[in-house]
């Protein structure tokens, strides 16, 4: 029987990195994989690599719900704050379970933005979340970034009528690599790190928000990209895998200091001539709305270990140094393809 797979966020950073790691997984000849995308174009290749596309968008609730149910196992990899498009897919879900009896799959995207706080740059958190530690992150407000649809995900788990597991990735960087990424169907750039970027670039000089005193994890692509074949592997191997309430993954690999990223955005600049000095400066009130809508986002903490997926088998092997290095050859990209001068200030799921 061929494994149905449903999966959103096809040409995107993270969608187009797990799409990928489906198609060359060992049993990739028994999935059926399907994704959601909205270019024609993207749609064509996507079918040159053995995908089927259907055209739409998460507004399409309906299409959404109709596709969910069809499938056995729904990645979800675009939008991690649709409240609708969740619902539409959980509703796709219950619609299966009540007609076949299984329990399909769910694993969705969140990010360690749900655990950001308000340090505005000014300091380091000595709070650190573990996704083993469900009192804590159930006691983070149902206001927190991306917690509305977490909560709604979870609780379906709870429910019974499909497992779900939700990955949180924290800062992701590298440039993708791979057939998808060479034929231009996805996007080979994060966004928090080339936001620094961008931003930096544009005034002519390495900058932080505040005193760059914030801590956030790191993870590359690759590592990312692997934990969700990791969850998908446990999951459907082990009905017992951890889900509902108990299936928080987080995407964690080493910790950085935003001063250190920022400091070393300006040492590229420099190098490139673009830079005025090596050490970064503190982004003005109007350079904060102008670059990030007035957001101190760039300057928030976010710390957390990744117990619960080293328990499962997930293993990382980049440092904080792998992510300090792939930020001159980022910057050298983004020139190159001329997405440098972009407009900046939106979030990816981090």
């Amino acid at each position: 029987m061929p494994t149905k797979i449903f999966l959103t966020g096809a040409t995107g950073y993270i969608g187009g990195s797990v799409l990928q790691r489906l198609l060359s997984h060992p049993d990739s000849k028994s999935f059926q994989i399907t994704t959601l995308v909205r270019n024609p174009d993207k749609a064509k290749l996507l079918e040159s690599f053995g995908v089927k596309p259907v055209i739409g968008s998460h507004s399409d609730t309906e299409k959404l719900e109709a596709l969910a149910a069809e499938a056995n196992v729904v990645f979800t990899v675009a939008d991690c704050d649709d409240v609708a498009a969740a619902k539409a897919i959980l509703a796709g879900h219950k619609k299966r379970h009540a007609e076949t009896g299984e329990v399909p799959i769910l694993i969705h995207t969140s990010g360690t933005g749900v655990i950001s706080d308000n340090a505005a740059g000014m300091f380091a958190s000595d709070v650190i979340y573990s996704d083993l530690d469900i009192p804590l992150i159930e006691s983070l407000p149902p206001s927190a970034p991306h917690r509305p649809v977490d909560i709604l995900v979870s609780q379906a788990g709870q429910e019974g009528y499909v497992r779900t597991h939700i990955i949180l990735p924290s800062t992701i960087y590298g440039i993708a690599k791979g057939p998808l990424f060479d034929k231009g169907v996805s996007n080979s750039h994060s966004v928090q790190v080339p936001a620094l970027i961008k931003a930096s670039y544009d005034r002519g000089q390495g900058g932080m928000v505040g005193e760059g005193k914030n801590i956030w994890p790191c993870v590359h692509i690759d590592e990312i990209s692997e934990l969700y074949t990791v969850v998908y592997d446990a999951a459907t191997a082990n009905p017992n895998t951890p889900q509902g309430r108990e299936g928080f993954y987080f995407g964690e690999s080493d910790h950085y200091l935003m001063y250190d990223v920022a400091k070393t955005v300006a040492k590229v600049l420099v190098e490139l001539g673009r830079g005025q000095s090596e050490e970064p400066t503190t982004f003005t009130p109007e350079e904060m709305q102008k670059y990030f809508g007035g957001s101190a986002y760039l300057g928030s903490n976010s710390r957390c270990k990744a117990a619960r997926s080293r328990a499962i088998g997930w293993k990382t092997t980049k440092t904080t140094k792998d992510m300090l290095a792939s930020i001159k050859p980022e910057t050298e990209a983004l020139i190159k393809n001329g997405r440098i001068s972009e407009a900046m200030g939106s979030r990816d799921n981090y």
